[in-house]
């Protein structure tokens, strides 16, 4: 238990150097992410007894990242690398908890399991296929970029044409589809980076 208390301790106190812009980044979002889960657990009591595992997922996909950003900060500020490991052990969590919020806030109107797994196996497929672009597969990491960015636009199209879009438009709810249409900016927007970064990433050799 000591042990554990210490580890938990050297999390949160590595230091910064001055002008360590990514580790400073890396505060700021944890910090981020742990406000926004205290926020979405505290109105998880205040909201109507249907939305009220949407806003614990909420909470879990921010409180997940919070200890993994606290953790790749300290990480950071010790060795001044963050390995892509890291990375993809925050979003084989966070990412198809994104896809479950999904399934939970249209579920009230109609939604079935089908469309929950089928959003899970678009995550994955582009995760594990970015994953092994990245690591095991770098010097193919063109074919598997590609192969990553077919996942991520099979949930692009679910979200803003297929049968997720069109539950959410049929029922006729000003709040779901407002917040239906926030969930997708941010897939649309927050997760372009992804393919994005992919394409920088320099040939192997």
């Amino acid at each position: 238990i000591i042990n554990a208390l210490v580890n938990f301790e050297s999390l949160f106190l590595a230091q910064l150097q001055s002008g360590d812009y990514v580790g400073f980044t890396f505060f700021i979002g944890s910090m981020a992410m742990l406000a926004a889960t205290v926020f979405f657990f505290v109105q998880m009591t205040r909201v109507d007894g249907k939305w009220k595992d949407s806003m614990l997922v909420s909470g879990l996909i921010t409180g997940i990242a919070a200890v993994h950003y606290f953790y790749m900060r300290s990480f950071w500020a010790e060795n001044q690398a963050s390995p892509t490991e890291f990375r993809y052990i925050d979003w084989i969590l966070t990412v198809p908890l994104m896809c479950v919020e999904f399934y939970l806030i249209l579920k009230a109107f109609g939604a079935k399991m089908g469309l929950l797994w089928k959003m899970i196996g678009y995550s994955l497929l582009m995760l594990v296929a970015g994953y092994l672009g990245e690591t095991v597969f770098r010097d193919q990491s063109p074919l598997w970029g590609f192969i990553s960015t077919i996942g991520y636009a099979l949930i692009l199209y679910e979200v803003w044409f297929g049968s997720a879009k069109k539950l959410a438009a049929n029922s006729n709810n000003p709040v779901l589809q407002r917040a239906f249409s926030t969930l997708g900016w941010f897939i649309l927007v927050g997760w372009a980076i992804y393919p994005i970064g992919y394409m920088c990433i320099p040939e192997s050799g």
